[in-house]
C-alpha cells in the first residue's frame, strides 16, 4: 500500500467553536439564569436581530430569519424557545473580544474569542460554546489542527510537557480549564454537579474522556491550494503534528483512509467544499471564493451548529439515561424506577425527532452526524431498557397491589363482621376503659383488630400524600 503523501497547506481562516457540556445541579437552572444575566450574558432571542452580528466576529453574521425556516416548528420550539420559562435550549451570548495566545512548546498561536455562549438545556445540562479565530499571519493547517487538538483537552490529566499554556493579559493558565472557569465563564462553577458519587454521569461517558471539548471548525484555504482525501482525514481526526513539528497523519494505509471518507465524510460539494464528523470533531474545509466561504462560515455559526448541539444532547442524554439504569437497584428503588421511565418517555416524546429540517443538504448532514455519534443505536438501548422497566414496575404494581388487596380483605373481614360485632358498642361515646380489663380472649383479637386498622388507614393516607407531594415538587424541578 502507498503511504499517504502529506503537502503543507496555508489557511486564510481558521474558525473554531469548542463544545463543553456540563451537568447542573438539581433545582438550579433558574439561579443560574439569573446570574448570568447579572455577569453579562444577554438572552439570546430570534426576535433580537441585533443579535445577529454580535457574537461572530466583525466579518460574520447569523439570519435568525434564516435558522427559523431552516428548522421545522417543532425543533425549532425547543432550539428556541420564545421565553425563559419555557422548557428547550435557554441560550444565554456574551460578547468578549479577547486576544490571547497559546504556547505550544516553541510555537506560539494567536487568537481572538470573539463571544462565549451558555446553553441551557433540559435534563439539567448545559452546554459551554467558544467563539475562537486564529489570527496568526501565514498560518498553515498543520498549526491550526495542532493548536485545536491541544486546546480542546480542559485538564492536562495526563501531565504532558507539550500542554498548551494559554496567556491572555499578564496571567498565564496552565490549564485551559482555568482559562475558561476564571476569564470566560466564571458564573456557571457554583452551579455545576461536579459531586455526585452514585450516579456520575460524564466520567463514564466515551466522548469526555480526559476531560476534552468537542470542536466544531470552519477551514478557508488559500487560494490554489487543493483538498485531498489526506487533507479530509487530518481533519476529523484532527492530526497536527508530530514530534519533529511536521504534519502528521495517524494512517499509512490509503484504503483505510479513503474507507473513513466513505463514513464520515459529507462530500457533496467536492472538490470544493468537506464537512467531516467524528467523535472529536465536525469540520468544514472549503478552497471555495471569499464570498461562498463566508456563507460556509455564517452556516457553521447558525444552522450547522445547532444541528451539532441538538445532536450532542441526543447523545449525552442518552447516555445518561443508559448510565442511570445499571445504578438502579431493581429490588429496592422503585422510585428511582419512576423517573426513569418518566425520563426516557419525556425525552422520546418531546426531543428525539425523526425529522427536524426541510432542506436536503441539512438532512443529509444531520443524519450523518447522528451516525456518527451512533445515536440511533443508542435510542434503540434506551428503548429497550424502557420496555423492561415497564415489565418490572407492572410486576412490582401487581404485587404490591395483590399484598395490600389482602390486607385490606383481612381487615375488612375480621375488622367489619368480627371485630364490630364484638366491641363496637363498648367503644360509642364515653368510653368505659375499664370495661376492657373483663374482655375475652377473641374481643382482645376484635379489639386490636379494630385499632390497628385504623393505624394502618392512617399510616396508607400519610404515604400516599406524601408522594403526590413529591411528585408535584419533581414535576416543577422538571419544568
Amino acid at each position: 500500500m502507498d503511504k499517504p503523501q502529506v503537502q503543507e497547506k496555508k489557511v486564510e481562516a481558521a474558525l473554531c467553536q469548542f463544545l463543553f457540556p456540563f451537568s447542573i445541579r438539581e433545582g438550579c437552572q433558574s439561579s443560574l439564569q439569573k446570574e448570568l444575566k447579572e455577569s453579562g450574558f444577554d438572552y439570546f432571542h430570534l426576535d433580537k436581530e441585533e443579535q445577529e452580528e454580535k457574537y461572530y466576529g466583525p466579518s460574520h453574521r447569523v439570519s435568525h430569519r434564516g435558522l427559523e425556516r431552516y428548522y421545522l416548528p417543532f425543533a425549532s420550539n425547543i432550539l428556541f424557545p420564545h421565553s425563559e420559562k419555557e422548557r428547550g435550549f435557554q441560550r444565554y451570548s456574551r460578547k468578549m473580544e479577547m486576544d490571547a495566545k497559546v504556547r505550544l512548546d516553541e510555537t506560539e498561536l494567536s487568537f481572538i474569542l470573539h463571544s462565549v455562549d451558555i446553553t441551557l438545556c433540559p435534563f439539567n445540562l448545559g452546554f459551554v460554546t467558544m467563539r475562537i479565530e486564529l489570527t496568526k499571519e501565514g498560518l498553515t493547517y498543520t498549526q491550526a489542527l495542532e493548536f485545536i487538538k491541544q486546546f480542546r483537552q480542559l485538564e492536562n490529566v495526563l501531565k504532558k510537557k507539550d500542554y498548551p499554556i494559554v496567556c491572555y493579559r499578564d496571567m498565564e493558565y496552565k490549564e485551559v480549564e482555568s482559562f475558561l472557569f476564571t476569564e470566560v465563564a466564571p458564573a456557571i462553577r457554583p452551579y455545576l454537579d461536579e459531586v455526585n458519587p452514585d450516579k456520575a454521569y460524564f466520567e463514564t461517558l466515551s466522548f469526555f474522556v480526559d476531560e476534552r471539548m468537542y470542536a466544531q471548525v470552519f477551514f478557508a484555504f488559500a487560494e490554489g491550494e487543493e483538498l485531498n482525501k489526506v487533507d479530509v482525514y487530518r481533519a476529523g481526526q484532527l492530526n497536527g503534528m508530530d514530534s519533529e513539528g511536521k504534519p502528521h497523519v495517524s494512517a499509512h494505509n490509503m484504503q483505510y483512509i479513503e474507507e473513513y471518507c466513505h463514513t464520515h465524510v459529507y462530500s457533496r460539494w467536492a472538490p470544493y467544499t468537506y464537512f467531516v464528523v467524528d467523535d472529536d470533531a465536525f469540520v468544514c474545509l472549503t478552497k471555495e471564493r471569499r464570498e461562498q466561504a463566508d456563507k460556509l462560515a455564517d452556516q457553521m455559526y447558525g444552522e450547522y451548529y445547532y444541528s451539532l448541539l441538538l445532536n450532542f444532547f441526543h447523545k449525552i442524554v442518552l447516555l445518561k439515561l443508559s448510565v442511570q439504569y445499571p445504578a438502579v437497584r431493581v429490588d429496592k428503588d422503585n422510585e428511582d424506577i419512576g423517573e426513569l421511565i418518566r425520563s426516557i418517555t419525556e425525552f422520546d416524546s418531546k426531543y428525539f425527532f425523526v425529522e427536524t429540517m426541510s432542506q436536503t443538504q441539512g438532512k443529509e448532514l444531520f443524519g450523518l452526524l447522528r451516525i456518527v455519534f451512533r445515536n440511533n443505536d443508542l435510542y434503540e438501548d434506551v428503548k429497550s431498557t424502557l420496555g423492561r422497566l415497564f415489565q418490572y414496575q407492572e410486576k412490582f404494581t401487581s404485587k404490591r397491589n395483590n399484598h395490600l388487596l389482602m390486607i385490606l380483605t383481612i381487615y375488612t373481614v375480621i375488622g367489619g363482621i368480627y371485630g364490630m360485632n364484638q366491641v363496637i358498642e363498648d367503644l360509642k361515646g364515653d368510653i368505659d376503659w375499664s370495661k376492657m380489663l373483663t374482655y375475652s380472649f377473641f374481643e382482645y383479637i376484635a379489639l386490636f383488630v379494630t385499632f390497628s386498622g385504623l393505624v394502618v388507614a392512617a399510616v396508607m393516607g400519610i404515604n400516599a400524600l406524601v408522594r403526590w407531594v413529591q411528585e408535584l415538587a419533581r414535576t416543577r424541578r422538571r419544568r
